[in-house]
């Protein structure tokens, strides 16, 4: 219980600040609005730190990502036992993240149509330039170096660890994300890419479900190929 209290908490956290500024930056009437792509990389580093420490206190290893989850337990790094509810916790705990950025936002929602901002780009990964062999080879570049410099972590829920995983989703995100948005994490982009299908969200655009299996099957691959690197190394 735990394992699903700490993913589904932590990673509500994680959705709830990461896609709250992807919202920030693209609605009309914001403070924030057009920020750069710094701004966005920074912020989701620090959404992810957060949402760690959350999961870690409340009991979780701080995946927060099924690529993580997945690859870990295919290799005898986590045990299968705890994946289902790990799973279930990080596919809930982004969707409602998603709905909670929906309720605050939702006046500015009103006020931005879609060629305006509005869109599924919000809560959900997209390519820069659309090539579906190549935005799935980025997803599978940035997921396999993510999670090989995670696996030289330790256990990165303790001390200032999830500090360090926050700068490294950032560097990743200057470095590797300007392709696709660097998805990372199959939860992060379907759940909240779900929630805007789904939602009465004003002004809406298209939720784009034909790219949405890059960010899902990208990640996976590229966190399974690294573990199974590290896994050979030791």
């Amino acid at each position: 219980m735990n394992g699903f209290l700490g993913e589904f908490l932590g990673t509500l956290v994680l959705i709830v600040l990461g896609t709250g500024t992807g919202a920030a930056v693209n609605l009309n009437k914001s403070y924030a609005k057009n920020q750069q792509w710094l701004f966005i990389t920074i912020a989701w580093g620090m959404a992810v730190t957060f949402g760690v420490y959350v999961a870690g206190q409340l009991g979780s290893d701080g995946h927060l990502n099924p690529a993580v989850t997945l690859a870990f337990a295919s290799f005898g790094l986590f045990s299968w036992s705890h994946v289902v509810p790990y799973l279930l916790g990080q596919f809930l705990g982004a969707f409602l993240g998603a709905v909670l950025v929906i309720i605050h936002y939702y006046p500015h929602f009103k006020e931005t149509k879609n060629n305006e901002g509005n869109s599924v780009g919000i809560f959900a990964t997209g390519p820069a330039v659309s090539d579906t062999i190549f935005n799935f080879l980025s997803e599978v570049i940035a997921t396999f170096f993510f999670i090989f410099t995670l696996l030289n972590l330790g256990d990165f829920t303790q001390g200032l660890k999830p500090l360090i995983v926050g700068l490294l989703i950032m560097v990743i995100g200057q470095a590797l994300g300007a392709t696709t948005g660097f998805a990372l994490n199959p939860a992060r982009d379907f759940s909240p890419r779900l929630a805007y299908y789904l939602l009465p969200v004003p002004n809406k655009g298209n939720a784009n479900f034909g790219y949405a299996w890059i960010p899902i099957m990208g990640p996976i691959i590229g966190g399974l190929l690294a573990t199974w690197l590290q896994v050979m190394i030791n």
